[in-house]
């Protein structure tokens, strides 16, 4: 695989946060410059057309959405849980294995059509993802494609994206949870 070198630089943690969970810690990419700087430039080589802004989801999806929006030329936007924004916010609710939760974005983020263009760190179950994108669709953004480092395809959350109709591709996958 062409990303093998970034998947090395990805750690497995056993057993967290629970039994039975394989948990792909990302920190250890994080901490070489080398692998930081080449997921950057993979996820930005991935880009499909011109972007207006990368929408990056709370937390470490804004490393990602920050790093990709300079060589992009385009701005950053902040996809936090809710409450987290000052002022005026539009928010989605979206289930959890566990129960709901909800992320929320500045009213007034995003222009009626611009075009952005969603990431994070990890594509599980795609509950967040999928979220992200009713809410920003519901801000009048355009949204086709979502990129991410790491996919967990045994989950289906890049799946389900493609069959709401987003382009969703990840670097590397692990199988498992």
């Amino acid at each position: 695989m062409a990303n093998d070198d970034l998947k090395s630089l990805i750690r497995t943690i056993p057993d967290f946060p629970k039994p039975g969970i394989a948990f792909r810690d990302i920190t250890t990419l994080l901490l070489s410059a080398h692998g930081l700087a080449t997921t950057v430039d993979r996820l930005v080589a991935a880009t499909d057309g011109p972007i207006d802004l990368v929408a990056g989801i709370e937390a470490r999806g804004f490393l990602f959405a920050a790093a990709m929006a300079v060589p992009l030329d385009a701005g950053v936007l902040l996809i936090r849980k809710d409450g987290k924004l000052p002022g005026a916010t539009i928010a989605e609710d979206y289930a959890l294995e566990y129960g709901e939760d909800r992320i929320a974005i500045h009213a007034d983020a995003c222009a009626p059509g611009a075009r952005v263009l969603l990431v994070d760190d990890l594509i599980a179950t795609g509950g967040t993802a999928r979220a992200a994108v009713r809410l920003l669709r519901k801000a009048g953004a355009t949204v086709e494609q979502a990129l991410f480092v790491v996919d967990l395809p045994d989950l289906g959350g890049a799946d389900a994206l493609r069959r709401d109709g987003i382009a969703a591709d990840a670097l590397v996958a692990f199988s498992g949870h």
